[in-house]
């Protein structure tokens, strides 16, 4: 069931099924520094080109990621994040805090020093 269905979902649900997959959360993150060509993404996301086209498509379509086309020789494809998308910083943010705190890799206990007898 998707919020579509349940009017009622709550806006965190309606909000995840918004930007949730995998790769979107990617190419959103790697847009929040800077406006990236189209084989920038590719080489930082590590996602193929098939994916990436049909990612940037779907955010585009809503509203998070604009495009802008340079036609000097070489034509370029620029994307960068529109203030919707830009919204979403601070969110990263806090998800990123969340995560070193509650995800970081249990250490394990140091070893205790062997004792000559």
């Amino acid at each position: 069931m998707t919020a579509e269905d349940n009017p009622d979902a709550c806006p965190i649900v309606r909000s995840i099924e918004q930007i949730g997959s995998q790769w979107r959360l990617v190419v959103l993150h790697d847009l929040r520094e800077e406006e990236k060509r189209f084989n920038e993404l590719k080489r930082s996301t590590g996602a193929s080109s098939r994916t990436l086209s049909r990612v940037l498509d779907d955010l585009q379509e809503m509203g998070f990621v604009s495009r802008r086309l340079e036609e000097d020789a070489p034509v370029a494809t620029f994307y960068t994040l529109t203030d919707k998308g830009e919204s979403l910083c601070p969110v990263f943010d806090e998800i990123e805090t969340w995560a070193d705190e509650w995800l970081a890799p249990e250490t394990e206990p140091e070893a205790e020093p062997a004792t000559a007898d």
